[in-house]
């Protein structure tokens, strides 16, 4: 793992592991819209007893064929910016802040985000990251409950709060925006590699 970490009782990885199950038990009974036109309920994929979790918006036709989050075109390219500060399936965890796939691709509603985001929080507070990276403006307004736009986001530092704890959080554009953007990969790319590199000197 990237970040200095003492070594985690077997217990509590079972406990973890429980409550996480539990959670994607709960999130299979929503009542949702969205799962009338969904294939799977998309969770997670990745390292539960990671430092680092990645938080899109919603699955794409790839997840929603899977069940996985980032399978798809626009997940590859992060995964592929990830790997290259030495981030993967084995020190990240990966989710979405919506479970299942909008008929269309459409974004999510207002409604719907409101049934999902508590839920999100919740899978956070379960995996307890140290950093938090954010996909694009929906995502990072509605888990950090502002009205900033992903403009402004990204070249902010913002912080996560849940209870008394704060958990450093980085926002940067949704990879659909920088497929098309080239300029914006660069600088996301870089923003990324400072948070590797300040990680690491942790």
């Amino acid at each position: 793992n990237v970040f200095p970490k003492n070594k985690i009782s077997p217990f509590l990885k079972i406990d973890k592991k429980k409550k996480l199950s539990d959670l994607k038990n709960k999130i299979s009974k929503i009542p949702c819209s969205l799962k009338e036109t969904s294939t799977n309920l998309v969770f997670s994929n990745g390292n539960p007893e990671s430092d680092v979790m990645v938080i899109g918006d919603v699955p794409g036709k790839e997840e929603d064929r899977t069940g996985k989050p980032f399978v798809g075109n626009s997940g590859k390219l992060i995964r592929l910016m990830l790997d290259c500060i030495d981030l993967n399936e084995n020190n990240c965890y990966f989710s979405n802040l919506i479970f299942w796939r909008p008929p269309g691709n459409r974004s999510p509603n207002s409604e719907e985000i409101e049934i999902c985001l508590p839920y999100t929080k919740i899978h956070i507070d379960i995996i307890k990251p140290k950093l938090l990276i954010l996909l694009g403006g929906l995502t990072a307004k509605a888990i950090l409950n502002t009205s900033k736009n992903i403009t402004e986001l990204v070249k902010l530092e913002s912080f996560y709060q849940y209870s008394e704890k704060k958990i450093k959080t980085l926002v940067i554009f949704h990879p659909s925006f920088l497929i098309n953007n080239p300029i914006e990969k660069k600088r996301t790319w870089f923003a990324l590699s400072e948070i590797s590199r300040t990680i690491k000197n942790e």
